[in-house]
């Protein structure tokens, strides 16, 4: 059915803030109410359908399957902030269309990654060099880190050492057609080394969309081949959303973790033996981290204990030993979903926060992550390593020059805007000023959603911190060293259906970022125990929308329909 279909009415709660935007999506509200019925007023665009049955059938039973199966997030009631209740998770109400080329790329390329964040992470000369300087200066945070790497791994008695390094990696990434017309490509938007999340919600919203899929096979089979279309010129039956294997592999790689530090330290007896989930105070996302602590028990027998780096500084000793303790029980993995941003240390540059995460980092555990597994995920390593020849340095040999091809195929454009700046750089960075803004995105290191520079605002902050020196040259400022700049992917644009809040959002153009998570355990020396791909996430946004992060509010949880 085309878009000229009758128009749906849906229940929907509107805040002021949406005003503008659903203006642009064509959906009528009254400013006066909290919640109001909106007629979704679908335009007719040629070629394009939408499902053949109501949203709100299928809305109702996404959220039903959603409260069943763990699709939610915790709440905080405003009037009583202790008091919290869940909710079903932003999610697309159906997958959306991937081409399975692109995916399977993604897959193969993941250990190849997480082999480059271990090397990134032992080459304290590398990360001194890449991050020391501009990025330490203006970055106080990444300046912290680092200060603490060179800290704890220039100590040779330290028991850091003697720890397993764990990783849990993310590589999240876009499609980009150069030219129109051109095939689309695989290009990497980052690689996350710490608190990678929604693990365990993405391997559920799979389930959920198969579910839907099958279902609802007639009723939506032309919206999704539609979309198909959009990504994929194969005439071959889809293949549709694959299974989803991150909340068995993700606790298989901690498992494999735990049972080394067991067999290393404790005679093989867990009796007495623990995963430390380091967490936020107040956090929301407590479902997706539950989920793999669950797991691990079902799966495993290993128990799991939550807490925040307030808490830990004042409950966890490290011994003489080196092993790390809380109360009579033994730690052998450190897990953070926690520690990814200043506001995680509330106390203070000297604060107890990081006291309790040298603590933990001079302990014998095995960390996900080690502080050098942390400072390999900054943007500004992810822009060094895309300078040609570098990736070469950390795989120097002949047989390795395959995998070199492969990861430097999923970069972007990646610029410095520091005291390391090359011709190109300068040459991106003018093209901003020259009326380009749209090409281009400005990263700072932090992880998380809403700190990227867009648009008119990108162009304002480079051009009050650029000048030009008596000879024309152009100089960069000092503020922008913690910046990098990166080129703006374009992924093709396909119809979704949101929701948010258990409720409909609405229904519009979206682009969608894939994430492929990897595993890998390594031990002191440096040989690779374990190293896997380990499942995936997908993430999806109306178009109009910059930002693209969950838990921040821009996007929503998907899967891929491969085609």
């Amino acid at each position: 059915m085309l878009l000229g279909m009758p128009r749906q009415t849906i229940q929907l709660a509107m805040s002021s803030s949406e005003h503008k935007r659903r203006q642009k999506m064509h959906i009528g509200f009254h400013p006066s109410l909290v919640f109001v019925s909106l007629t979704i007023a679908i335009p007719l665009i040629a070629g394009l359908t939408m499902p053949d049955i109501p949203f709100d059938v299928l809305a109702a039973h996404a959220t039903s399957y959603a409260s069943a199966n763990g699709i939610q997030v915790e709440r905080r009631k405003k009037d009583d902030p202790s008091s919290a209740y869940f909710e079903c998770a932003p999610l697309s109400l159906l997958p959306n269309a991937y081409p399975k080329e692109a995916f399977g790329q993604a897959q193969a390329v993941a250990t190849a990654f997480n082999d480059l964040v271990d090397r990134v992470s032992r080459d304290a000369e590398f990360l001194e060099k890449t991050l020391g300087g501009g990025v330490s200066d203006t970055d106080p945070y990444t300046a912290k880190i680092l200060k603490l790497y060179k800290q704890v791994y220039g100590d040779k008695a330290s028991f850091a050492h003697s720890a397993d390094r764990l990783g849990i990696h993310r590589s999240d990434y876009m499609l980009h057609a150069p030219k129109d017309g051109e095939p689309y490509q695989l290009k990497q938007v980052e690689l996350n080394t710490i608190a990678a999340s929604f693990a365990g919600l993405s391997s559920n919203i799979a389930d959920l969309h198969r579910y839907l899929t099958s279902r609802f096979q007639g009723d939506i089979a032309d919206f999704l081949d539609t979309n198909k279309q959009i990504v994929s010129s194969s005439k071959d039956p889809a293949p549709g959303v694959p299974e989803n294997p991150a909340l068995d592999r993700i606790p298989a790689a901690m498992k494999v973790a735990y049972d080394r530090y067991c067999e290393r330290y404790t005679q093989g007896d867990g009796s007495n033996t623990i995963i430390l989930f380091v967490v936020q105070e107040g956090e929301t996302n407590t479902v997706d981290q539950r989920l793999l602590e669950f797991r691990l028990w079902t799966n495993h027998g290993i128990p799991v204990i939550r807490m925040s780096l307030t808490s830990a500084s004042a409950q966890i000793t490290v011994g003489e030993d080196g092993a790390l303790k809380l109360g009579d029980k033994e730690i052998a993995v450190v897990y953070y979903r926690a520690g990814y941003a200043p506001t995680d240390y509330p106390d203070g540059d000297d604060g107890v926060e990081w006291k309790a995460r040298v603590a933990l980092e001079n302990s014998r555990a095995a960390k996900c992550p080690s502080l050098g597994y942390h400072l390999a995920g900054t943007k500004k390593v992810q822009q060094e390593l895309a300078r040609p020849g570098t990736l070469e340095r950390f795989f120097p040999k002949p047989e390795e020059k395959e995998m070199v091809k492969e990861m430097r195929a999923a970069f972007a454009g990646l610029y410095s805007l520091g005291d390391d700046a090359v011709p190109e750089d300068f040459e991106a960075v003018q093209e901003v000023l020259d009326g380009k803004e749209g090409f281009y995105v400005l990263k700072p290191q932090r992880e998380g959603g809403g700190y990227n520079f867009y648009g008119a605002r990108l162009k304002e902050k480079l051009k009050e911190n650029t000048k030009r020196s008596d000879d024309g040259t152009l100089k960069l400022g000092e503020k922008l060293a913690e910046y990098i700049l990166m080129q703006r992917l374009f992924p093709p644009q396909q119809r979704a259906i949101l929701l948010r809040s258990g409720k409909v959002e609405g229904s519009g153009d979206s682009v969608s970022e894939l994430g492929c998570y990897g595993t890998v355990v390594v031990d002191p020396n440096g040989s690779v125990v374990h190293n896997e791909y380990a499942g995936f996430l997908l993430r999806t946004k109306f178009s109009n929308v910059d930002e693209g992060g969950v838990a921040s509010g821009f996007a929503t949880l998907s899967s891929p329909y491969l085609c």
